[in-house]
C-alpha cells in the first residue's frame, strides 16, 4: 500500500511550489501596478499645467488676432499683413498642442512616460507660440509709440528744414563773394555740394508733405525719413559753407609747397648729374630717364606764371602730386645706384676669389696630366673665360655675376680633376 502512495510527497511538494510561484507573480503584479498608479499621480500636476498654457496660448492669439484689424486701422495693410502673418505662425505650435492634449484626453491608455514627455511637449509648444505673439505686440507697440514720438518731433524738423533754407540762401550768397578773387574752378566742389543740398532739402519738403497717411494717422517712418534726409542736407551745406575757409587755407599753404619743391628739385638734380656717370646699367639709366622726366615736370610747374584768378586747391594739389613723383624716381635712383656701389665693393673680392680658385684648378689638371678627363678641363676653360668677361665688364654688376661663375666654373673643375686622380 505504501508503495502505491509513493507520489504522494512529491505532489505535496510540486503543488507548494506552484503556489508560492503563484503568489509571486500576483504579488510582483500588484506591486508594478502599485508603481505605475503612483507614477500617474506624479504626473497630474504636468498634465493639469500643460492645459493651463494651452488656454492662454489659445486665449492670447484670440487676442492678437482681433488686434491686427487695430494694427489695420492705424498703420495700414502692409503692416497688418505682417501682424497677421506672425499670428498665423503662432497657431502652427498651438495646433500641435491641442493634439497632444487629445491624445491625453482619449480613452486608450497610456504609461505615466508617454504622459509626461507630452506634457512637457505641450508646455514647450505653448510657449513658442505665446512668445511669437509676444513679439508681434511688442512691434505694435513700438510702433504705437514711434508715432507719438513722431508727433512731437514734426515741428522741430520743419523748424531745423527752414534754419537750413536760410543757411543755403547764405552759402549761395557767400559764393559769389569768394568768386570776385579765386576762380570759378575753385569752386565747383562747393557748388557741387550746395546743389546736392538743395536736392535733399526738396526732398525733405516732399516727405513732409505726405507724412500725413491715407489712414489720418502721422506716418512715423516718413518723420524719420525726413530727419536722415535733413542730416544729409546739414552735412551737404556744412561743405558748402567751408569753400572760403578751405581756399583761404590752400592759399596760405602755397608757398610753403613751393618752397619745399624748388628744395626737393635742387637735391634731385645734383643726384641726377651723379647718377649720369653710370648709365651703363640699363636699371640705374632707367631711372635716371624717369627722374630727368619728374625732374622737367616741377621745374615747369614752379615757373608756370598764374593767369586769371588764381585756383590754389588745384595747384596746391599739382604741386604735392609732382612732389611725390619726385621723391619716387629720386628713392629709384638711389636704389639703382646702391645696387651698383655694392657691386663695385664685392668685386675686387670675387675676383680674388675666382683668380686663386682657378689657380688650385690648373695646378692639380696639370699634375694629373693624361688621367684628368675631359669635364674638368672643360669647366676650367668656361672659368678662364668667365674671368675675361668679369675684367673687362664695364657694368659692375654684370661683372659681379661673371666673377662668381667663374669661381664656381673652376671650383668644379678642381673637383673633377681630383675625382679623376683618385681613380
Amino acid at each position: 500500500m505504501s508503495d502505491a502512495l509513493w507520489w504522494v510527497p512529491s505532489l505535496v511538494v510540486f503543488g507548494a511550489a506552484a503556489l508560492i510561484a503563484a503568489g509571486a507573480v500576483v504579488g510582483v503584479r500588484r506591486l508594478g501596478a502599485g508603481r505605475e498608479q503612483r507614477a500617474l499621480a506624479g504626473v497630474r500636476r504636468d498634465e493639469v499645467d500643460a492645459k493651463v498654457l494651452i488656454v492662454r496660448a489659445d486665449e492670447a492669439v484670440r487676442e492678437a488676432e482681433r488686434e491686427a484689424a487695430f494694427v489695420e486701422a492705424g498703420f495700414g495693410a502692409e503692416a497688418a499683413d505682417r501682424f497677421r502673418a506672425e499670428v498665423e505662425r503662432a497657431r502652427g505650435p498651438l495646433r500641435e498642442a491641442m493634439l497632444l492634449q487629445q491624445r491625453l484626453d482619449d480613452a486608450i491608455p497610456d504609461t505615466a512616460a508617454q504622459r509626461r514627455d507630452w506634457s512637457r511637449r505641450i508646455a514647450e509648444l505653448c510657449a513658442a507660440a505665446l512668445e511669437i505673439v509676444e513679439r508681434a505686440d511688442a512691434s505694435a507697440a513700438a510702433a504705437r509709440a514711434a508715432e507719438r514720438d513722431a508727433v512731437g518731433r514734426l515741428p522741430q524738423l520743419r523748424e531745423r528744414a527752414a534754419a537750413l533754407e536760410a543757411r543755403h540762401a547764405e552759402a549761395l550768397t557767400q559764393f559769389d563773394a569768394v568768386a570776385t578773387r579765386y576762380a570759378e574752378s575753385a569752386l565747383a566742389s562747393s557748388r557741387d555740394a550746395a546743389a546736392r543740398a538743395a536736392a535733399a532739402l526738396a526732398e525733405a519738403l516732399r516727405i513732409d508733405a505726405g507724412a500725413a497717411s491715407t489712414t489720418g494717422a502721422l506716418d512715423a517712418a516718413a518723420v524719420s525719413r525726413l530727419e536722415a534726409v535733413l542730416a544729409r542736407a546739414e552735412r551737404e551745406l556744412a561743405d558748402a559753407e567751408s569753400a572760403e575757409r578751405r581756399l583761404d587755407d590752400a592759399a596760405a599753404a602755397l608757398t610753403d609747397d613751393e618752397q619745399r619743391l624748388a628744395a626737393a628739385l635742387a637735391a634731385a638734380r645734383t643726384e641726377a648729374d651723379a647718377a649720369a656717370r653710370d648709365l651703363a646699367d640699363p636699371r640705374l639709366s632707367a631711372a635716371a630717364e624717369e627722374l630727368g622726366a619728374a625732374i622737367a615736370a616741377c621745374s615747369a610747374a614752379l615757373a608756370q606764371a598764374p593767369t586769371g584768378l588764381p585756383d590754389p586747391v588745384a595747384r596746391q594739389a599739382r604741386l604735392r602730386a609732382l612732389h611725390d613723383r619726385l621723391d619716387t624716381a629720386l628713392a629709384e635712383v638711389r636704389r639703382a645706384g646702391g645696387r651698383l656701389d655694392g657691386a663695385r665693393s664685392a668685386l675686387a673680392g670675387a675676383l680674388s676669389i675666382a683668380e686663386h680658385t682657378l689657380r688650385e684648378a690648373s695646378a692639380v689638371i696639370d699634375r694629373g696630366r693624361g688621367r684628368v678627363g675631359a669635364d674638368a678641363r672643360t669647366r676650367l676653360a668656361d672659368a678662364e673665360r668667365e674671368l675675361v668677361v668679369a675684367r673687362q665688364e664695364p657694368d659692375p654688376v654684370a661683372a659681379l655675376d661673371a666673377a662668381r661663375r667663374a669661381a664656381a666654373r673652376a671650383a668644379d673643375a678642381d673637383a673633377l680633376a681630383r675625382y679623376d686622380l683618385s681613380r
